[in-house]
């Protein structure tokens, strides 16, 4: 089963954008952000729905240097954490970043830090989280199949759109993925296109995704794009 994101509805208030999903898929990823920050888990008592967060991620940055922010980073995450647990949803994480080269292994010692404390929060309330491979953007963490030593050995999920721009999709399709992000792109900006859209081969990718029993979301821009890439996918 091919779950679907929010993002493809996030100018709807989250009850909504969960009906329309909901009639469509038996998985949802909610991106626990701006217009669907979750407060209330009353909201999803009336499904059957399962669901992953994506937690927040503007602003966010687990690895920095300034340990006032990375500690906030961590505190919104072990939130967002509590929240997820309260309804078994598990929970996608963006692996943060450093400003300047010069910085990335003091940034690593950080994200190491920070790795400790959500994996010590997770087991205590009996959570799983996944680091997501990042774009094609200067100084961040894992953007290729080399940098997945960093989150050693905790959930991966891969993001295609993403590791095409990174020219290095292959790479990651060969590793141990626990969930996927779908989206197409032309391999130069990240579209979030509609599967089929763009130059991604999504023939490897599904079967991929079979093989590591992985669960996988539709992360398109549009909910005419979910329609059509649940479309494509299904033919594959």
């Amino acid at each position: 089963m091919i779950g679907i994101s929010t993002y493809c509805l996030l100018e709807e208030p989250l009850p909504v954008a969960l009906d329309r999903l909901s009639a469509l898929t038996g998985l949802i990823e909610v991106v626990d952000e701006g217009p669907h920050f979750v407060t209330d888990t009353g909201l999803f008592e009336s499904y059957s729905t399962d669901f992953i967060f994506h937690a927040p991620y503007h602003g966010m940055n687990i690895a920095c240097l300034f340990e006032p922010i990375r500690r906030a980073s961590v505190e919104v995450m072990t939130d967002c954490f509590t929240v997820a647990a309260e309804i078994g949803a598990a929970v996608v994480l963006h692996p943060g970043y450093f400003a300047w080269e010069q910085e990335r292994e003091q940034a690593d010692r950080q994200f190491k830090k920070s790795l400790r404390e959500l994996t010590d929060f997770a087991c205590e309330h009996s959570l799983t989280f996944y680091f997501e491979n990042m774009g094609d953007m200067n100084f961040f963490n894992l953007r290729t199949p080399e940098d997945l030593a960093i989150i050693d050995g905790t959930g991966f999920t891969l993001d295609v759109g993403h590791a095409n721009l990174n020219q290095c999709l292959p790479g990651f399709l060969r590793k141990k993925i626990s969930h996927m992000h779908i989206h197409d792109n032309n391999g130069k900006r990240d579209t979030h296109s509609t599967v089929g859209e763009g130059e991604i081969d999504f023939a490897p990718v599904m079967a991929a995704q079979r093989r590591e029993k992985a669960t996988a979301v539709i992360e398109v821009r549009s909910f005419e794009g979910v329609l059509k890439s649940m479309k494509a996918l299904e033919a594959l």
